[in-house]
């Protein structure tokens, strides 16, 4: 194994922890930043949303506003009975499919933790490519193959 590719590899962990950790702070901005410009999240049964403004607005916040507005709101309108809301992600079994100078291909399994505990699982398969000194998301397709019948996603 090359220097080049081991560096790649953990650049690219970076990211798929930067995706995760933002997203379970809700801070939307970051979350989008681990992506491409024209970077495509692709949720099994919707549309493609492509653009990191679009991926803001498709995980509930707004590309115009910054992410502790945006923070704020969602905890004012927390469940009736004022449970925090709390949300982990787990991602696990990180598999380089194939790794390029210009190119990864990485499969792993992901399981959201709520606060009513088990929430969902499934998969992500994602494309990055090397943008400037970092390695980012070009398409990411999630899959969820089970969620919990009183899920706070839909």
């Amino acid at each position: 194994m090359e220097l080049w590719e081991l560096a790649a590899r953990e650049q690219i962990r970076d990211t798929l922890a930067q995706y995760s950790h933002s997203g379970d702070a809700f801070r939307l901005h970051e979350l989008a930043a681990a992506f491409c410009e024209d970077g495509v999240l692709a949720i099994r049964g919707s549309d493609d949303v492509v653009g990191r403004a679009a991926i803001i607005e498709r995980l509930g916040g707004r590309a115009d506003v910054d992410d502790d507005s945006t923070r704020n709101a969602r905890r004012s309108s927390q469940r009736a009975d004022a449970t925090p809301m709390i949300v982990r992600h787990d991602v696990t079994n990180i598999r380089f499919e194939s790794l390029a100078r210009d190119e990864a291909v990485v499969a792993s399994y992901f399981t959201v933790f709520t606060q009513i505990g088990l929430d969902h699982h499934g998969r992500y398969r994602d494309q990055l490519v090397p943008v400037g000194d970092r390695w980012l998301i070009a398409r990411r397709s999630v899959s969820v193959d089970w969620r919990a019948p009183d899920s706070i996603y839909s």
